[in-house]
């Protein structure tokens, strides 16, 4: 098992280094100013210049849609391995970084959905103008009335009538679709209520300007607007062409986990991303504070959070990069049970970094003048975005359980004879 970069990957490293150094950490503080200017205007959703002009100079220098293994730009040909640190770099910044290199989600996600699974038509008309970065788009599967890390309980409902489907339902947590530049929704429902659990399932393209599409608001998260919204969408009767389903009815749970095995990959390492700038700020703050007649970083609890801190990150990036070169090497269904465990062991190891480097901040920790607030309240959200802690640990305790259980079945039915 060897995570070590190819060539070309490290060659991506030093090159994406470079421009988060020249570029995007200066940005971080007019990015601040220009949005905090349209929210005054009224201007929630829009996104700030700064965004625009940093996806002009990262695309100048190669460093775009990364994420696809086998991108359009076969200079690319990254593979999950390669991508894990670019992502990790990329959360360091979280704002602006990821959108920059057009390698934010829910994009990247339906990118690869469209990539794996759509027609050259569904590829002409919404992949090509996602991967240039000329438009947005969103992911429609949680609802408010049910449970939704259970798929079976989907209840919105996706109806053939004759050359159109016809959506019926209720989402909310549409990541990206308060944005003015998002233009296209995947939306997941029910095509076959009474089929096999794991075939009720399809996804169908919906344009956010169709008739029947009524975006109801935009929730906050812990009190955060984001910039790209996370929206409630009621779809009243709305139909599409037949032609707009992604792959074939039934298949709609498959292609949601193909779309978020490598995506974990993506959220997990730019949570370690996180992590190491928290760890970074709790350091400099620590040596640079004194209480009590010496440095905050003389206190004997201070050095433990430190240390725990890197002990904790170390550990939760090689599983994370184990997960990556399964992945790689023997696909997604392989590396099911780690990508499971990394969903709960990245956010929480990054949000346990965030929350001493608060605590060691003080008053200016739960303030907008250091970024560990919000970057607090996204880790936190990521607890539960892409299905709850709870769905992955019992996932990865039956994959544990299974061969003790199924020995006990053989014993139990070897003893009945």
């Amino acid at each position: 098992m060897d995570f070590e970069p190819s060539p070309l990957g490290k060659e991506y490293q030093e090159r994406l280094r470079a421009f988060m150094d020249s570029h995007v950490y200066p940005a971080e503080p007019v990015y601040a100013a220009q949005r905090r200017a349209l929210v005054e205007a009224g201007d929630v959703h829009r996104v700030p210049q700064v965004v625009e002009d940093l996806k002009v100079a990262a695309r100048e220098r190669g460093l775009w849609n990364l994420f696809l293994p086998d991108a359009e730009d076969p200079r690319h040909g990254l593979s999950v391995t390669d991508y894990a640190p670019l992502a990790e770099l990329t959360g360091r910044s979280i704002e602006l970084a990821p959108e920059a290199l057009n390698c934010a989600a829910p994009d990247t996600g339906n990118m690869e959905v469209l990539h794996l699974f759509g027609t050259a038509e569904q590829k002409e008309r919404w992949l090509a103008p996602l991967l240039r970065g000329e438009i947005r788009s969103g992911f429609g599967m949680t609802e408010p009335e049910v449970a939704s890390s259970d798929a079976s309980n989907i209840r919105t409902r996706i109806e053939r009538d004759g050359d159109e489907y016809v959506v019926t339902g209720r989402k909310w947590w549409t990541s990206g679709a308060m944005d003015p530049r998002c233009k296209i929704l995947i939306v997941m429902g029910k095509t076959d209520p009474d089929g096999p659990a794991y075939r009720q399932q399809s996804m169908v393209l919906v344009p956010l300007d169709a008739p029947g599409v009524k975006v109801v608001r935009s929730l906050p998260v812990f009190g955060y607007q984001d910039q790209h919204g996370h929206a409630e969408i009621v779809f009243d009767g709305v139909r599409v062409p037949a032609a707009n389903l992604i792959g074939e009815e039934g298949g709609g749970f498959a292609i949601a986990q193909a779309r978020l095995g490598p995506g974990r990959i993506h959220h997990c390492m730019r949570a370690l991303g996180m992590a190491e700038r928290a760890l970074e700020l709790m350091c400099e703050r620590a040596v640079g504070r004194v209480a009590f007649g010496k440095p905050v970083a003389a206190q004997g609890v201070v050095q433990q959070w430190i240390a725990e801190s890197r002990m904790a990150i170390e550990q939760a990036r090689l599983l994370t990069l184990k997960t990556a070169w399964l992945i790689d090497r023997y696909g997604t269904k392989s590396a099911r049970t780690e990508i499971a465990a990394i969903k709960v062991v990245a956010p929480r190891v990054a949000l346990d970094v965030v929350d001493k480097a608060i605590q060691v901040h003080g008053g200016a920790g739960v303030s907008d003048d250091t970024p560990l607030a919000a970057m607090w309240a996204g880790l936190r959200t990521l607890r539960i975005a892409d299905g709850p802690d709870e769905v992955h640990i019992r996932s990865v305790a039956r994959t544990e359980l299974k061969p003790y259980l199924s020995r006990q079945n053989a014993s139990s039915q070897g003893g009945n004879t």
